[in-house]
């Protein structure tokens, strides 16, 4: 592809198709590459986006897609391995193959890392849960267990308590609550079942329980975990751009890439928007996010054309 694009979009999730669509009806040459691996994948919809609430998550990409296109955009269905800078900007590879934009976007998301737990993967967003504002209406009065993955469980629990009064910490490999985090937890009725977690029981298409090391099965409707977020920065680190933890309570919930108020990271013109930069953005959040993150980068784009345009009235002049 020999085209030079004013902004090529890495990652085709809710950020990287609202910032495609700003950038799309600002009159720019856009180009989304788009690996198909969307992390709400397996969940039944998206909750909480206003006017969208429960769409399946393919059917709200598959919309967005159409958006973009309709103003001139572009998706190209790929993976990008890697970018470098070029004298105009950037050249990023997508499989066997070269794309060029002035200005790079990435918008890829973040993965799940989870426990090593037979089962678990496998209802990773259907009953195997993280997060109560976009699930917990789904799995209200039942009986909801919340693994322990670090410091923040017992908040966890405490959240879930409010969708359901029947909620169960699983101590798992970590150390019981005490003190006020126990008297808490006992005077909401939140109860604390010590052992290791080996199993996630299936019965037909749900979850039924939980096994634990000594053999008993505790019966649950849903599990909650809060598993390590890593922001998938691939692309980001052929630039040079790595990477940070983000750590609450002494604790790394998982890595993210800085940037600044409008998007822009420390490499001059790669931008990003979404979980990538933000791990606790919800869908309608990384959406917006990209509409900002979009309008900065069509307005950076303007200003160099102003400088440009200048330049050539001096020279004309001189």
């Amino acid at each position: 592809m020999t085209k030079t694009y004013d902004v090529v979009v890495v990652g085709g999730g809710a950020a990287g198709l609202s910032a495609a669509l700003t950038l799309s009806r600002a009159r720019r040459s856009v180009l989304v590459v788009d690996a198909g691996e969307p992390r709400n994948a397996p969940a039944a919809g998206v909750h909480g986006f206003l006017s969208r609430d429960g769409v399946p998550p393919a059917e709200l990409l598959a919309a967005g897609q159409d958006e973009v296109l309709r103003y001139g955009g572009e998706v190209l269905v790929g993976s990008a391995t890697g970018a470098r800078r070029t004298g105009g900007g950037f050249e990023i590879s997508v499989d066997a193959q070269t794309v060029r934009g002035r200005r790079l976007l990435v918008t890829t998301g973040l993965v799940d890392e989870l426990p090593d737990i037979p089962g678990l993967r496998e209802r990773w967003g259907r009953d195997v849960l993280h997060c109560p504002y976009c699930h917990g209406w789904e799995v209200r009065d039942q009986a909801i267990g919340v693994l322990a993955a670090g410091p923040l469980s017992v908040h966890q629990a405490q959240l879930f308590r409010q969708w359901s009064a029947d909620v169960r910490l699983f101590t798992h490999t970590h150390e019981a609550p005490a003190g006020e985090e126990l008297e808490q937890l006992q005077a909401r009725g939140i109860a604390v079942v010590p052992g290791e977690v080996v199993e996630v029981v299936i019965q037909g298409e749900h979850l039924a329980g939980v096994r634990l090391a000594d053999g008993a099965v505790v019966r649950i409707g849903a599990l909650v975990i809060g598993a390590r977020m890593a922001a998938r920065s691939e692309v980001l680190d052929s630039l040079g751009v790595e990477a940070t933890d983000l750590v609450q309570a002494d604790h790394v919930v998982g890595s993210y890439v800085a940037a600044d108020p409008t998007g822009l990271t420390s490499a001059p013109g790669v931008w990003v928007a979404g979980n990538v930069a933000d791990l606790r953005a919800q869908v309608m959040t990384a959406a917006a996010d990209g509409v900002k993150v979009g309008a900065a980068i069509n307005a950076d784009l303007i200003q160099q054309e102003i400088d440009e345009a200048v330049q050539r009235l001096r020279a004309l002049a001189s």
